[in-house]
């Protein structure tokens, strides 16, 4: 007697299991969202995408803000001189605390203890394992590289080796107007400021300009004019450095 019940409740079960199927990773999800989702490399890349579309205003500004420091102090005193005044303004910082935290545990009579010792406890320690990964993962970028760098100076494509040597005396030219830190300060001013921009514009609807049906540009908004000229001044500023 219970053979036809689960008969007739096994059409109803398998409906409900091929319905409720899910969905692949990525495959729909919130506009905007970052579609590589699912491996550590795609969850990098969007980590990435997030910081240069400033998703997180405040984690972008610090890491902008940061790196943009570091190079303008690198473009106008050495390496040695940097990294010694940032470690001293560290440990100023942390002394100073220290020093701090201590005259108040004297005076209230307190035993709070070290006030970085929840810092201090933290476990950094990095195992053979997180290691072997690590380097595995950098041993396939530098056996690519070598191969690709073989493959150029043997020329094995006389096309690509031709490129190569096109491509390294226009940066000659290059190298004659700026220096190595000017172009890397232009390039984070660009990777910063050009894809938030792409993506406020790109819009047909939000453009700053008026197209006619030919597409040629006619009419520009005083916004878009204040922003080109705000990048023109910033180059500039930085050419003359």
């Amino acid at each position: 007697m219970a053979e036809p019940s689960a008969a007739t409740q096994s059409p109803s079960i398998s409906s409900s299991s091929s319905g409720a199927e899910p969905s692949a990773p990525g495959g729909s999800g919130s506009p905007g969202a970052c579609p590589a989702l699912g491996t550590k490399s795609c969850s990098s890349s969007c980590a990435v995408h997030d910081l240069i579309f400033w998703r997180d205003v405040k984690k972008t500004g610090f890491v902008f803000g940061t790196t943009l420091i570091m190079l303008l102090s690198l473009a106008a005193f050495s390496v040695i001189s940097v990294v010694s005044y940032l470690i001293l303004a560290l440990l100023s910082v942390t002394i100073s605390f220290r020093i701090y935290k201590s005259v108040i545990q004297a005076v209230q009579k307190s035993e709070e203890g070290h006030p970085f010792k929840a810092y201090l406890d933290v476990d950094i320690t990095l195992s053979s394992e997180a290691f072997h990964n690590y380097m595995n993962a950098a041993m396939v970028h530098i056996n690519r590289a070598l191969k690709l760098i073989i493959r150029l100076f043997l020329v094995e494509d006389l096309v690509d080796s031709l490129k190569l040597a096109v491509f390294m005396w226009l940066m000659t030219y290059v190298g004659a107007v700026f220096n190595g830190i000017t172009l890397l300060i232009l390039a984070e001013l660009l990777v910063f400021s050009v894809p938030i921009v792409y993506e406020k514009y790109k819009d047909p609807s939000k453009t700053p300009w008026n197209r006619q049906k030919k597409g040629r540009i006619t009419t520009w908004k005083p916004e878009m004019q204040q922003l080109l000229k705000h990048h023109l001044i910033v180059i500039m500023s930085l050419l003359v450095l």
